[in-house]
């Protein structure tokens, strides 16, 4: 079909807007803090046979992911099982996941009978069950400590929502009755995708908008293959480290061999290592979904991220590793912090042939802080704090300060929501200055967060990178500082691991400073 290239365009920026629109829905109807202020969701389309064809300007590990994420649904649910209206609810790994929180509500759509898209929503639920309030457990052994696991179940369908499905959930989560409004929340914004998908095949025809569908990943590919032609060919090999979890807990080894060869590229991250002992694996949906990412940092690019972008592409990950853990690990912080090391191997890899299209290592952990404050009812409130913090410098700009880098693009939860709902009291929020490393030009800065318990007692959960190993400097630039966690409790300084659990008592006081972002160059920018 010949496509009249003016439509094409205005089919692809529909299918962004309607993604857009699917988060706009969800921030403004969730009832937990992460998805309505923090922003912890993501929105996809895909075409009808699941390859990711339009998104939000969400979460970028997320919507890296979601270009798995529904080819492998399809192989346990046919696309001839599915009726218009269904609606499906999941969270395993296996199929296209990462950790279980991120819970996904999928909605095929359907136009004259026939399934033309997926709508899809995705959001990080604030507890899903497991040993531990918030579902983050440090020492889970396996996936079963940490969190509810959810298969493929029908949560609505055309008569309406799912009741016992919902109850069962319900059962199952430490705070019900925001966890039903968060859902709530992904179905209504699965039904606006629809809405806007249905609009555009009125408008252009079923027939045009399904091959536009397919031009658009045939132009992805195209530009992608021209951009690693542009590269040259080569074997560039980088690695990256999280602080611990390895053989007798030594820092965890991620490591990447780029092979270019004209217009492909090979990511074989085979050499990392084995499975590690705490909840840092993480699966290979994740691996691919970050070399993504750094694929189009690399191309120079600002070209749309869909399926046909990654034909080029071959990623490699090794069974038994820590990026290919088996599907029984515990992987809860890898979603965040292991697909950061990833970034950053490979940026380490080429930062000696592209650097002027690479940034110095910054502040990439998500620097989690997860408090549980327990209700008289035996439900809890969760509040899951995300920190940014300095960013990596450039090769012509000094690095931001107190920002979010790579895969993460999340906004803070603000004072004024966390002291008029938990038993909390915001006591600093500030910059952390000079924590930039120096150089020609410098890392930004972190950030420094006080948080006062008020109430008899409260769970905390560390997750947080960086702490031993701090973000890079780039081509002679210094490193920037490390994070660090304080927990003063009645006078008295208690040392806080970065991926623990602990119970607080009243009065504690718990501050996090951020790292840093890495200098660039050589220089006296002290």
């Amino acid at each position: 079909m010949k496509l009249d290239p003016f439509v094409v365009e205005v089919i692809r920026h529909g299918l962004s807007a309607a993604a857009e629109e699917m988060s706009l829905v969800m921030t403004r109807s969730a009832r937990s803090p992460l998805l309505r202020e923090a922003g912890d969701l993501s929105s996809a389309i895909t075409d009808g046979h699941g390859s990711l064809v339009g998104q939000g300007r969400d979460i970028p590990i997320h919507l890296g992911a979601m270009a798995y994420t529904i080819p492998e649904l399809l192989k346990v649910v046919p696309r001839d099982s599915l009726n218009d209206g269904d609606v499906l609810i999941y969270n395993v790994g296996a199929l296209g996941g990462n950790h279980l929180n991120d819970v996904k509500v999928v909605r095929p759509i359907f136009v004259d009978g026939e399934i033309v898209a997926f709508a899809v929503s995705l959001a990080h639920w604030p507890d899903i069950g497991g040993t531990w309030p918030g579902s983050y457990f440090a020492k889970a052994i396996d996936t079963f400590q940490e969190a509810m696991r959810i298969p493929p179940v029908l949560i609505a369908t055309a008569a309406g929502v799912n009741t016992p499905i919902v109850q069962l959930l319900k059962a199952n989560i430490r705070d019900p009755e925001s966890g039903e409004g968060d859902l709530l929340a992904q179905i209504a914004a699965t039904k606006a995708g629809e809405r806007r998908i249905v609009d555009l095949c009125r408008e252009h025809g079923k027939a045009v908008f399904m091959a536009t569908q397919s031009r658009l990943h045939d132009l992805s590919e195209i530009e992608m293959r021209e951009a690693l032609r542009a590269l040259p060919d080569g074997v560039y090999e980088g690695e990256d480290y999280l602080d611990d979890g390895s053989e007798n807990n030594a820092p965890a080894r991620i490591h990447v061999k780029i092979t270019i060869v004209g217009d492909e590229a090979t990511f074989d991250l085979s050499g990392s290592c084995d499975r590690v002992s705490n909840f840092c694996n993480t699966t290979p949906f994740m691996a691919r979904s970050a070399v993504a990412y750094a694929a189009r940092i690399m191309s120079g690019r600002d070209m749309q991220q869909n399926a046909g972008a990654l034909r080029p592409l071959t990623i490699i990950t090794r069974p038994g590793s820590i990026l290919e853990p088996g599907w029984s690990a515990s992987v809860a912080a890898g979603n965040h912090e292991t697909s950061m090391r990833i970034v950053d191997a490979i940026f380490h890899a080429m930062q000696d042939t592209i650097p002027e299209r690479l940034s110095a290592g910054g502040a990439t952990t998500a620097g989690v802080l997860f408090f549980a404050q327990p209700r008289q009812d035996g439900s809890w409130k969760m509040l899951y704090e995300v920190h940014g913090g300095g960013e990596g410098a450039r090769h012509d700009r000094d690095g931001i300060s107190a920002t979010r880098v790579h895969l993460s693009n999340t906004s803070n939860t603000p004072v004024e929501v966390i002291e008029a709902s938990y038993a909390i009291r915001l006591e600093q929020q500030s910059i952390r200055r000079q924590s930039g490393g120096a150089g020609a030009h410098r890392g930004g800065d972190g950030v420094v967060r006080a948080y006062r318990i008020l109430a008899p007692s409260m769970h905390l959960t560390t997750c947080i990178e960086r702490m031993v190993i701090p973000p890079f400097g780039m081509q002679g630039g210094k490193p920037g500082k490390p994070c660090r966690i304080s927990l003063i409790r009645h006078g008295a300084s208690i040392a806080i691991d970065g991926k623990s659990n602990l119970v607080l008592q009243q009065g504690d006081l718990v501050t996090v400073e951020t790292c840093g972002g890495g200098g660039y160059g050589t220089g006296a920018a002290e």
